[in-house]
């Protein structure tokens, strides 16, 4: 299985939506993935299943989708084999045409995009968090971090190093 996610929330907030991606690799069977397959772990080791529709209506996530609209970082990277596309629909918006299932059939073939969302009681914290999924034989824990303002700023710091370092070695044409 391959797996990649994308997170959209506010610190203290009850609602975290994750963009998330997946497929699976050449010689695995297709796989049903179902909405009880996924589950979010915080870091006190919690594990929050992934809500029902009717919970995701009435929660009101307008604002929270309109702020991950504005995003433009894909997950849209799949094995060359993964040339179908698929929607992963655990969600429908209020509002619209389409319609929420409780499954998606993953494939080799497929690369099933779409968000999910998360109630977290007593809203979201700092620290390590998990999404995990259960396949047939294994359990992929995608990890993603919400980190700490003085976290955030080592963090940026150290990414500007890596690019300097980046366009070094591209400008030496790699040497």
């Amino acid at each position: 299985a391959q797996l990649s996610t994308l997170g959209f929330s506010r610190l203290g907030k009850e609602w975290i939506l994750l963009e998330i991606g997946a497929t699976l690799r050449d010689g695995v069977p297709n796989y049903t993935l179902k909405r009880e397959h996924l589950q979010l772990q915080t870091p006190d080791g919690k594990m929050i299943p992934l809500p029902t529709q009717s919970d995701y209506l009435n929660a009101d996530l307008r604002m929270q989708e309109q702020r991950a609209q504005a995003n433009v970082d894909s997950i849209n990277y799949f094995p060359p084999r993964a040339r179908d596309a698929c929607r992963l629909a655990f969600f429908a918006p209020p509002g619209s045409r389409a319609m929420s299932y409780d499954q998606v059939e993953l494939s080799p073939s497929r690369g099933c995009v779409g968000r999910i969302y998360f109630r977290i009681p007593g809203g979201l914290k700092y620290g390590q968090h998990f999404l995990v999924v259960q396949f047939a034989k294994s359990v992929v824990k995608a990890p993603f971090r919400i980190v700490t303002p003085d976290e955030a700023k080592i963090l940026a710091k150290d990414w500007k190093d890596i690019r300097k370092e980046l366009e070094k070695v591209f400008k030496s044409g790699g040497k």
